[in-house]
């Protein structure tokens, strides 16, 4: 079987230098914080995903012109497929943000970027740091 990689795509809506941040709810990371995201469907480029899971997950409206590639990361973990995540920020958009799947989410928060909430799904956190200057590119799980 060949090897594949999952795409993922990670929003981060700032208001300021604040950030918001789902709840995760009935998966392997119940309780951990992170940004709205999801995988890239088959036929879907990485901008339109983004797009896509912010109004599906939280109800905003982005214009793909309003995402600004902050960090792209290649990650592994134990169960899981090797993906690439790449994130976005995004300062401009439609609509307040709203939980649209509490069945996922167990709530919303806006978090300051220097006191982000615990837990986090450790790859996210790696992501936000970038916002504050990180590096573009980095692995994460990959021994």
């Amino acid at each position: 079987m060949p090897d594949r990689h999952l795409v993922d795509a990670h929003v981060a809506l700032l208001r300021g230098s604040r950030v918001l941040l789902s709840k995760r709810r009935g998966d392997a990371f119940d309780g951990c914080w992170h940004l709205p995201s999801g995988k890239v469907d088959a036929g879907e480029d990485v901008l339109s995903a983004a797009v896509r899971e912010a109004d599906e997950e939280v109800g905003v409206r982005i214009d793909p012109a309003d995402l600004v590639h902050v960090h792209s990361v290649h990650i592994t973990g134990p169960g899981q497929e090797p993906r690439f995540g790449f994130f976005f920020r995004a300062s401009r958009w439609s609509g307040e943000p709203v939980n649209r799947e509490p069945e996922k989410c167990h709530e919303l928060g806006w978090f300051e970027l220097d006191a982000l909430p615990e837990p986090m799904i450790g790859y996210a956190a790696v992501g936000l740091r970038a916002l504050g200057g990180g590096p573009a590119f980095s692995v994460h799980g990959w021994e």
